[in-house]
Parts: structure tokens; sequence; C-alpha cells
């Protein structure tokens, strides 16, 4: 299936616009698969960034001093600010220009990646991290919407899939460079690495990108920008600290909750009255539009939650380390490059309602055999599981993404996909939100079940308690210290066992959560393929 775009309606009243450039011909731009590189080398730098930070948090806390919740910013600050300026993208480039906005972004967030690195305290790290977010959140939505227009309609399935490979790709490959660069030079380098990729992303958008006449707008909804930053970024802190500041027992999440919520229908109310909003939620009128949003909520809460918990498994209870995680999780990030180059190239020749069945299926069937895992697996038991899960998710990502911006006007390209990408990202927060909930509720769950049956009456355990204790004793421990000694490998026994169980029970709930959206592939319209630009039909 491929974006079937139609031309953009007169708007009412004067609008100002730039000088448009040349219309491409039939074939897409000249430069199109140089225009694919650039904008994927500067999706796959912000993608990346959210997810390389993390394995060098420790390295980080111990050189700049920091505890574990100051250190958090470094993570928090950046997610705030990307999902407040996400949105705004449609808004932005209008208003700047899409290729001057799209250059400025690729720039600020070069530029900040250096000064991140470059910093001596806490302090200035956050800042610097705040001002990434704020290039990087432009950088997605941005590239998406230069694609769809750089590529022929009959094309726009390639496009996506040139595209989800940063997007798909860029989460799992995060961990593995971060590990990498951490261990061999030091955590600085995490940051360093942007500075080339994004002078040259920014050089190649410089020669190759044109403002095809895109809207302009010199209006500013003041108000609209207000309410976007109170409430994404009162509900994105919600979900970032809720788990460690247990929720609502907290007044503090708890009054973000209100904010958040009391804010987001406020700006509703306010983009839906204003004349020029910041942003045009009207876009969701389309069936295809808001149909798809949802689906792509599922699929962030799917995607982000997996990825976020698997590597906490394999380092927390299997002992790993990051080299080691982000080799295992590699085969699964190539699976997903191929499988979004095949669901690109046969998008026009099978209804891509039953290629997103398909994908959904097979992560089910992913999480479904990671739900099986034991306290004794290794890394080749992961290796198919993380295959069907990549093949899966490049067979739901290109045909629910040309879906879902069907029939859309060209003007409207950067609002849709900026909010797209927005929703996406709640979804992602709150995939990860709820995973880290869960686990610490199914933990718990599993330990007082299993503990129920490790008592001093219980024959296994008084023979393995005896086993341990004549161990440590062998070894020299005085016979009290021996005792405990054994005790508490029973009881880390015990954890580790909780958490396979916990762990399985979440795997469980990911493919559940996507395979129970299918049937809202009914409610999209069924693409009429002609073999070039197919029609969406009721």
């Amino acid at each position: 299936m491929t974006v079937a775009i139609r031309p953009a309606a007169p708007a009412a009243g004067p609008v100002p616009v730039a000088p448009p450039a040349p219309a491409p011909p039939h074939g897409g731009d000249a430069h199109k698969y140089l225009i694919a590189v650039a904008v994927v080398l500067a999706s796959m730098m912000q993608v990346i960034d959210t997810s390389i930070v993390n394995v060098a948090i420790p390295h980080m806390m111990g050189n700049l001093g920091a505890s574990l919740d100051e250190i958090a910013w470094v993570s928090t600050g950046y997610l705030l600010a990307s999902v407040i300026v996400i949105p705004l993208t449609g808004f932005l480039a209008a208003f700047f220009g899409r290729k001057r906005y799209f250059v400025g972004s690729i720039i600020l967030f070069t530029v900040s990646s250096f000064l991140c690195g470059a910093s001596g305290s806490l302090g200035t790290l956050v800042f610097w991290r705040v001002v990434q977010g704020v290039g990087g959140g432009a950088l997605v939505s941005t590239s998406q919407a230069v694609l769809l227009e750089a590529f022929p309609v009959e094309e726009a399935a390639t496009a996506m899939a040139l595209f989800g490979v940063g997007i798909m790709v860029g989460p799992t490959l995060g961990p593995t460079l971060g590990g990498w660069l951490t261990d061999n030079w030091s955590w600085p380098w995490i940051f360093y690495i942007n500075v080339p990729i994004g002078v040259v992303a920014a050089l190649m958008v410089v020669a190759y990108v044109h403002d095809r006449g895109q809207p302009r707008t010199n209006r500013v909804d003041y108000a609209g920008i207000a309410l976007l930053a109170v409430s994404a970024g009162a509900l994105q802190y919600l979900l970032e600290q809720g788990q460690r500041d247990d929720w609502f027992a907290s007044p503090l999440i708890t009054a973000l909750a209100v904010i958040g919520i009391g804010g987001s229908l406020l700006l509703v109310w306010r983009e839906f009255t204003a004349r020029e909003p910041a942003i045009d939620f009207r876009v969701l009128r389309h069936r295809q539009m808001w149909v798809g949003t949802i689906l792509g909520v599922v699929l962030g809460i799917g995607l982000f939650g997996s990825v976020f918990i698997l590597p906490i498994f394999l380092q927390g209870t299997l002992r790993m380390t990051a080299w080691q995680t982000g080799l295992i999780i590699l085969p699964g990030a190539i699976a997903t490059a191929v499988s979004m180059a095949i669901s690109g190239r046969i998008t026009n020749k099978f209804d891509p309602r039953w290629t997103i069945a398909v994908g959904s299926a097979l992560f089910f069937l992913s999480m479904y055999q990671l739900s099986l895992v034991t306290p004794d697996v290794g890394a080749h038991d992961f290796f198919w599981p993380l295959i069907w899960r990549g093949l899966g998710l490049g067979f739901v990502f290109v045909p629910l993404t040309t879906l879902t911006l069907a029939g859309l006007d060209v003007r409207e390209l950067p609002q849709a996909t900026g909010q797209l990408n927005f929703f996406r990202q709640i979804g992602g927060s709150f995939g990860i939100a709820l995973m880290t909930t869960l686990l610490t509720h199914y933990v718990q769950e599993a330990r007082a079940t299993l503990a129920a049956h490790v008592s001093a009456y219980d024959f296994a355990t008084r023979s393995r308690l005896d086993m341990l204790t004549h161990a440590f004793l062998a070894r020299g421990s005085p016979g009290v210290e021996a005792h405990a000694q054994a005790l508490q490998v029973i009881d880390l026994q015990l954890v580790g066992q909780a958490n396979v169980i916990a762990f399985g029970k979440l795997y469980l709930l990911s493919g559940v959560i996507l395979i129970a959206s299918v049937p809202l592939l009914l409610l999209l319209k069924r693409p009429r393929l002609t073999g070039r630009a197919p029609v969406l039909v009721d």
C-alpha cells in the first residue's frame, strides 16, 4: 500500500508561502535516495540518543558526583524537551520554513551533543541535554514529511521503509553502541559520536532538500504552545518518575496528573477554536489518521515496553554486560531492517492490513517464546524470539504508517507526522511506566508465592539448606555464619526465580496488547490496489 496524497485544497484567505522550488518529476526528486540517507541519519541520531545514555549512567554518576535521582534528569530533561517540540514541528516548519527549520534543528542537536560531552558538571550536562531535546524533537517528524515529498506516490512505502530503519532499529542499537563506547573510550563519546553524523546530515539536507511551496505562517499561537508545554511536560514527567515516587501516594505526581489532564483538555479546546492553531488536531478527522494513531500508541507501548525490559532482564537477572546484551539484540535489529525492506516492496501488491496482522502475530509469537525463559537460558535461546520480534515490527510499522497518512493533503503532512510521532512517543512512555510498575508488582507477588513453599517444614528446602551450609563450612565459615550464608543463597535464588516469572508475564502482556489491537484494522479503509497509486475505499 502506498500513500495516496491528494493535492492541497485552496486555503481560505491569503496564506503567505515561500517561493516554490520546481515540482519533483513523476519519478520523485532526482536525489531522493541521497535525501533518504540524510533524513535517516538525522532521525536515527535522535532515536539512538534516547537509549544510548542509559548504559553510561553509572559512569556519569561517578564522574560527576551525582546521585541516581540527580542523574536521572539527564534522560528526563531530554525527553521532556523533545516530547513538547514533536507536535509543534508542523507549526515551526511553517513559521521558519521547513528546510531552514530542519537544518537548524540538526545543527542545534549536533552542537549541543558536543557541549553535553564537554560538560564538567551535572547542571551543565542537564541544560545541554534539554537543548539537545529541543533540536532532536524536530528530526523524526520532519524527516518523515521530507521523505514523503521526495518520493513519488507509488514509492511512498519504500520511503517509509527507509525511514523505519532509523526509527525501529535505533532503539536496539543504542545500548550496544553506548556500551561499546563507554567501555572502550568514556561516557562523553556517546555524545561526541553525534558530531560527524550531524555535520554530514546537515550538509546533505542543505544540498539536496528543497522547500516546494509548503504553507508559511507569521502567526504564533502562544496560548496553545504554553498549554502544550505545561500538559505534555506534566504527563511526561509523571510517566518518567511515577514509579520512583510511588505514583499517587506522592502529592507531586497527583498534582501533575491533574495539571496534565486538565491542560490537555484546555489544549484541545484552544486548538479547535484558534484561527491558526500551533497543533491542528483537525487532521484527526480522517478515519485513517485517528485509527492509525491509536494503533501507533499501541505499537509504542509494545515496542518501547519490550525494548525497555529486555536489557534489564539480560543485565539484571542473567548478569550479562551491556556489550553482551547488545550482541544478543543485534540480530533482531537486522531482522527489522530486512522485514521493512520486504514490506516496502510488497505493500503495493497485498492488502497492507494483512501485512500488519501477520506482523502482529509474529510479535506475539516472539513475546510468547520469551515468556517461557528460565534462569538457565543462554544467549542462543534469545535468537529466534528476537528474530520474530524484529520481523514482526517491520511488517507492522511500514504498512501502518503508509495507511495512516494515506489520503492526506500535502499541507496536512507536517501536522500529521508530528502528531503521529507525538502519540507514539507518549505510548512508549506509558508502556515503559506500565512495565516498570508491573515488574515491581509481579516480582513481589511471585516472591510471596514462592516463599510460601520455602519453609523449615519442607523436605526439599531443608535438604538444600543443609547442602549449602555444609559447603560453606567446608570453605572455613563458622557454623552460624555458614547457615546465614546458605539462607542468603536460597533467598537470592528465590528472588531470581521471582524475576524470571515476572518478566515472563510482562513479555506475554506486551504481545497480548499488540495482538488485541488487530481488530481495529477493520476500521481502516480498504486500499484498492491499482499497481501504482492505490485508492482508499470504504
